[in-house]
C-alpha cells in the first residue's frame, strides 16, 4: 500500500477495528475516500 498510517496508536486502532477494516477491500475504500477529501488525520 503506498499510504503509511502512523503506527503510533496501534492499540487504539486494533480496537476500533482498524486493521479488520483495513483488510476489506469495502474498508479501504472508505479510508481512501476520506484520504482524498484531504483529511489530515484518518480516523476509522
Amino acid at each position: 500500500m503506498p499510504i503509511k498510517f502512523k503506527t503510533k496508536n496501534k492499540r487504539r486502532k486494533k480496537v476500533h477495528g482498524f486493521l479488520k477494516r483495513m483488510a476489506t477491500g469495502g474498508g479501504r475504500r472508505v479510508i481512501n475516500g476520506r484520504l482524498k477529501k484531504k483529511r489530515k488525520k484518518v480516523t476509522v
